[in-house]
């Protein structure tokens, strides 16, 4: 009667079909060059290779931004990220300036990823439960949901924030960070958009 229980157990546990990965997103990150991105003036910081973008500090520690060339209304846009070196201070940029933070905040100096860095207000909200979620030496999977004006972040599966800002633009580009005046790398992997209606 035991061994029943057990064999039933097991088989309610393993999905009949496997998960389907979720419909409408494209990738935005070939994995082998720039392509579909605005690389910066001499760029030097932004390489891709072996299916990682490698972000890395120039030896002057000038910072820089990675635009997509396309822009955006409505959209989701998911990506992996794992720390390198250094004081990690990056993020992903919404359209504008507003900004999904990655790593240290130099302003409050600590971790502040998933939260939102709104120029002028700082961080309005912080992100709850990254110190718990967040893997220090292995990928992280990062979601961010744009629709109008709100924000709402998912750091490994779990939803961490959800803010509405009164500074966004209704559409323009993506763009990942890369602080000035720090000495750092990291990596990024796997980035798609979905848009939205």
């Amino acid at each position: 009667m035991r061994i029943q229980f057990l064999i039933a157990a097991t088989l309610l546990a393993v999905p009949l079909f496997p998960l389907q990965a979720e419909e409408g997103f494209k990738p935005i990150f070939n994995g082998k060059d720039m392509e579909g991105w605005a690389a910066p003036e001499g760029n030097i910081w932004w390489l891709a290779k072996d299916g990682i973008l490698q972000v890395r500090s120039g030896p002057d520690q000038k910072g820089s931004i990675l635009w997509t060339e396309k822009e955006y209304s409505n959209f989701i846009v998911e990506l992996e990220f794992k720390f390198g070196e250094g004081i990690i201070d990056s993020g992903v940029h919404l359209r504008n300036q507003d900004q999904i933070q990655i790593g240290i905040s130099g302003s409050l100096k600590r971790d502040m990823t998933a939260s939102p860095y709104i120029p002028g207000k700082g961080y309005p909200v912080e992100a709850e439960g990254v110190q718990d979620l967040l893997k220090m030496k292995d990928w992280n999977h990062l979601r961010i949901e744009v629709r109008g004006m709100e924000y709402v972040c998912y750091l490994n599966g779990k939803k961490v924030m959800s803010y509405t800002t009164e500074s966004g633009k209704a559409k323009g580009p993506i763009g990942l960070q890369l602080h000035a005046k720090r000495d750092m790398s990291m990596d990024y992997r796997h980035i798609k958009v979905k848009e939205l209606d």
